[in-house]
């Protein structure tokens, strides 16, 4: 059984910097596709950051310059470093895993909250 737990989320003031943390258990870590998405209140979930098996990146374009996504596959562990924060950031995020080509079949996580505020 998949499980993914995120952490490393918390208040941060504009300008800020947070590091997401996700560990996946239950799958062939490296294997997986994983990514980053966010829910803002009211708001369909979208997208942040993906980063393949092979380490190949994608990113919105919100989060281009300012977000690196990345992973330790020893660690079974997937990373958001956020720097320059803005309050537009505020969101839930979730960690996503999937295993190519089944791109249907992903398992999420229960999300963590980051809140840009001063």
């Amino acid at each position: 059984q998949v499980q993914l737990v995120e952490s490393g989320g918390g208040l941060v003031q504009p300008g800020g910097s947070l590091r997401l943390s996700c560990v996946a258990s239950g799958i062939i870590f490296s294997s997986y596709t994983m990514g980053w998405y966010r829910q803002a209140p009211g708001k369909q979930r979208k997208m942040v950051a993906t980063i393949s098996s092979g380490s190949s990146t994608n990113y919105a374009g919100s989060a281009k310059g300012r977000f690196t996504i990345s992973r330790d596959n020893a660690m079974n562990t997937m990373y958001l470093q956020m720097n320059n924060l803005k309050p537009e950031d505020t969101a839930v995020y979730y960690c996503y895993a999937v295993l190519p080509p089944w791109w249907s079949r992903g398992s999420w996580g229960q999300g963590t909250q980051v809140t840009v505020s001063s």
